[in-house]
């Protein structure tokens, strides 16, 4: 974490495409009408944190959204291909928790591919059975490059 900063702070719909293609965040977005729902994405979170190095590039992301009494649902959690290892998920994981309102009162949910299991389960969380879900989006797998 030497010389990377986070900070509470909007990035533009440009700015975190080009973050996904250093990233593997890139691979869990749909195909159709990418560009029109990352633009949605940055502009709506509730809690919108980054990590950027020295030279201000972008290097980590959590969105999350919130009602500041109960819950986080991070929606997205990426680091830097090149940044990983260094605790950048793990404090932004953190620092979106604090903003929330705090371990005491706010509950984290978020959706984990498989790869990513055992970076949460580190962080204390649990595999859960009781989520309900909706899904009737049409979704077309694709890799941002």
């Amino acid at each position: 974490m030497d010389n990377i900063r986070i900070t509470n702070e909007r990035v533009t719909s440009t700015e975190y495409i080009e973050f996904l293609k250093r990233s593997d965040l890139g691979l869990q977005y749909p195909k159709e009408r990418f560009e029109e729902r990352i633009n949605k994405l940055v502009n709506n979170a509730s809690i919108s944190l980054t990590a950027r190095n020295k030279d201000n590039l972008l290097v980590g992301v959590l969105f999350g959204l919130t009602d500041f009494a109960y819950w986080l649902y991070i929606t997205d959690l990426g680091v830097d291909r090149n940044y990983g290892g260094q605790g950048i998920g793990s404090t932004l994981v953190k620092e979106a928790h604090k903003i929330a309102g705090g371990e005491k009162d706010i509950a984290i949910y978020l959706v984990a591919n498989d790869g990513a299991i055992p970076f949460y389960q580190k962080l204390g969380m649990k595999k859960s059975d009781d989520v309900m879900e909706y899904n009737h989006i049409d979704w077309t797998p694709f890799k941002v490059e």
